[in-house]
């Protein structure tokens, strides 16, 4: 069985270039991005760790935390940072965990559970390790995305998820299509229209199971 949205992720153990420690410790009152790849030295998953490198800001706005995982050892981590800081032309601050016996990749269902790494070798032997997961403070799974090899990942679009996740939280409101910060939210069906009126002040009200609205402030 998979993980799926709302369940609690694992609370694994885990080594990273950055020391060892368990995911829900990780996590601990933060919102959090786990995202894997499927080797080191590989050329798109550079170009996306240097995205993330880029981008701490923005984490750190967010309060969210960020993870990579990688099916390759502490040591290769290392020396793989100064590549992707040399491309990202950022620090790369985020540990990375070493998931070399795969028990991450298939406790998250990246990997059916007999897979094993053969000598020799290449990505394609852990393609499916290519997922962003974002996991909120209760330690559940809220959103994940999974890409195949030859498709970057676009993280300004992980950066819109978490934002609208985290509206969406806080509000209790949802987000529609192509939704961007101080955009009009979705009023859920279950609250009235004098409920809503009240909390938002007014309501734009387009079908009668869609009503949209601005968040005050």
């Amino acid at each position: 069985m998979g993980l799926r949205i709302n369940d609690t992720i694992p609370d694994l153990n885990v080594e990273t270039d950055q020391g060892s420690f368990s995911l829900h410790e990780f996590v601990g009152d933060n919102w959090a991005i786990l995202f894997s790849h499927p080797k080191d030295f590989t050329p798109v998953c550079t170009t996306e760790f240097g995205a993330v490198a880029q981008l701490d800001a923005e984490w750190q706005k967010r309060g969210t935390k960020v993870i990579g995982i990688s099916v390759d050892g502490v040591e290769d981590h290392k020396k793989w940072k100064t590549d992707i800081e040399k491309v990202g032309g950022a620090k790369a601050g985020f540990p990375i965990i070493a998931d070399k016996d795969l028990e991450v990749s298939k406790a998250f269902d990246m990997l059916p559970a007999d897979a094993y790494l053969p000598d020799g070798r290449t990505p394609n032997d852990t393609a499916t390790v290519r997922v962003v997961y974002i996991v909120g403070p209760d330690k559940k799974l809220k959103l994940s995305m999974t890409y195949p090899m030859n498709v970057g990942r676009n993280f300004a679009e992980v950066l819109r998820a978490l934002d609208g996740l985290q509206i969406a939280a806080k509000e209790n409101v949802a987000t529609p299509a192509n939704w961007q910060v101080g955009q009009d939210v979705v009023v859920p069906v279950a609250v009235s229209d004098e409920d809503a009126i009240a909390k938002y002040g007014a309501i734009d009200t387009k079908l009668p199971y869609l009503r949209m609205a601005k968040i005050p402030g």
